[in-house]
């Protein structure tokens, strides 16, 4: 028995029918590399199974506190039944990649049962007329309570639930016995919350003069410049209503060449390339419907703390940052340009904020405590009214960089699902395998009717970006070539001298040098050929083969 963190406890509490806290996600698996070339519903099942023993969380059950005066606990389940977590079912008629969508977000939408094991699992069959999957291609969709991993840590669970090779040496039966706990009693937990309550007073009481000390060295280094200050709110879209009981899923998949051809180029992060593309479908999608703001939007990015705050029991140990993704520039290069000085700012933010430990030391607080504040936010109560600092999350989650099986069954994409909060009713999830980007899309139905029409904004985006990279490398390429001499020059209009003058951009260094040439100033992209020659890797995504 264990009793749960101050940020897992937090996502229990969150929980509603509107705003289940439960992430996701949807992989497509190629039976012709089993033993055999075909996979059975049997088979999947059974290899679920034999692995479930690895991690603790699959057998987890919650066990509240009576009153909830304390924070409750995961117990092994006694009378766990793997088959009724894992499911099999076929896609609808004509069983395409919109029928596919539609699945999911119906099985996204649909709160876990709280008084079994956080998880269910989905084989799903049927998608013979989506171009792209392999013939007797299937889908696995999982969905699993934030209480129980966040985005690091689901990481690590993917690799625990698949093989590393498609006929994998049997596990030894007695490594796979799970002891289930004996289910406490409620004495135990009240005299357990007793005297928790008093632990937890103390802790409140020392732990708030660190975490005053902390704040005030944050204000300190803002006042001397050193760490920047944050911005706060973001225009209002059609994302910050209240969020309602339907999903929407789709995803656009791009090469990881051409993502990190675009890095070089602009000499940026991946993240930055990937938040420049959302922005820019953001901004075609809301200038569609007449709705784009004049100021600059913003997302929150989940940090891993695990590093900065060091290893602890709790499932969860994320904190956010907000990043503007200049919306209102129209420039794509210029854009980029703008997301890499903001998301360069928040890393600073972010490393010096005291949030995470704001959070945990109010986490505290007894749950009967807080719970009216809890009803009010996630019944939009709360989030009418207050301003909000982000139009959407933006999850980076790092994929295996080796091949995952299935009961033999290859991975050969991967989608990742986030959750909706009050207010906030778009999650964008980028995850990377197999030489793919995919960006994936969990949005509100009420707010996005047309998820399908985003994904080609989010494509435009980023076909607008690599077409102005390309562009911008070749004017500097042709800026510093030697020119040849000529007996006689050609003479130059002065309409022509003006035009020209009026569409070329200035060329950066090949090296950044200084502050001042680095992309978050000039808004060009830095030449460099090699990288250029790398974006040469061109696929077609399943999700561009439908609408």
């Amino acid at each position: 028995m264990k009793q749960l963190g101050v940020l897992d406890t937090a996502f229990i509490n969150l929980e509603h029918a509107n705003t289940p806290q439960h992430v996701g996600g949807l992989g497509i698996y190629d039976p012709s590399t089993a033993p055999g070339g075909a996979v059975r519903f049997k088979g999947v099942i059974a290899n679920f199974e034999r692995r479930l023993h690895k991690h603790t969380i699959f057998r987890s059950r919650l066990v509240k506190v009576p009153g909830n005066v304390d924070r409750p606990y995961w117990v092994q389940d006694a009378n766990f039944d793997v088959e009724f977590h894992i499911r099999h079912i076929a896609l609808p008629q004509p069983g395409d990649w919109r029928q596919l969508c539609i699945l999911v977000a119906r099985l996204h939408a649909r709160p876990l049962d709280m008084n079994r094991p956080l998880w269910e699992a989905y084989i799903i069959e049927g998608l013979d007329n989506i171009p792209g999957v392999p013939s007797g291609g299937f889908a696995i969709y999982t969905k699993m309570h934030h209480s129980l991993v966040d985005g690091a840590g689901g990481s690590s669970i993917m690799s625990v639930i698949h093989d590393l090779e498609p006929d994998p040496a049997a596990v030894p039966q007695a490594e796979a016995v799970v002891t289930a706990d004996v289910m406490p009693n409620a004495l135990y937990l009240a005299s357990s919350a007793a005297v928790n309550n008093v632990r937890n007073t103390v802790k409140m009481v020392t732990g708030g003069a660190g975490v005053l000390r902390d704040l005030g060295k944050m204000a300190i280094g803002m006042a001397q410049k050193k760490i920047p200050v944050p911005s706060i709110t973001s225009p209002r879209t059609r994302f910050n209503t209240p969020v309602g009981p339907h999903r929407v899923f789709e995803a656009a998949e791009f090469p990881l060449a051409d993502i990190k051809a675009l890095k070089d180029l602009c000499e940026v992060k991946i993240n930055d390339v990937i938040l420049a593309i959302i922005a820019g479908g953001l901004r075609h999608y809301l200038m569609h419907h007449k709705e784009l703001p004049d100021e600059s939007l913003a997302v929150s990015i989940p940090l891993d703390m695990r590093t900065r705050r060091g290893m602890t029991d709790e499932n969860n140990q994320v904190g956010s940052v907000f990043v503007e993704l200049h919306t209102n520039v129209a420039d794509p290069l210029k854009r980029l340009a703008g997301v890499y000085k903001s998301s360069q700012e928040a890393k600073i933010y972010g490393e010096n904020s005291p949030l995470v430990d704001v959070l945990r030391l109010a986490g505290v607080m007894s749950p009967a405590l807080t719970r009216p504040l809890v009803n009010a936010y996630v019944n939009n109560e709360l989030t009418r009214h207050l301003p909000l600092g982000i139009t959407s999350v933006v999850s980076n989650v790092a994929g295996p960089t080796f091949p995952l099986y299935s009961a033999g069954a290859q991975m050969v994409r991967y989608y990742g699902l986030g959750l909706l909060t009050p207010g906030v009713g778009l999650f964008h999830l980028i995850f990377s395998s197999n030489g793919i980007v995919t960006l994936s899309i969990i949005g509100d139905r009420d707010s996005m009717p047309d998820p399908a029409f985003y994904r080609e904004c989010i494509e435009k985006s980023f076909a607008e970006l690599f077409a102005a990279a390309k562009a911008s490398l070749k004017e500097g390429a042709a800026a510093t070539a030697p020119k040849k001499a000529s007996a006689k020059p050609a003479r130059k209009s002065k309409a022509s001298s003006s035009a020209t003058a009026s569409v070329q951009k200035p060329v950066a260094k090949k090296a950044r040098s200084s502050a001042s040439s680095s992309p978050a100033k000039s808004g060009t992209v830095k030449a460099k050929q090699s990288a250029a020659s790398s974006a040469n890797g061109k696929v077609v995504p399943i999700s561009q083969t439908q609408s």
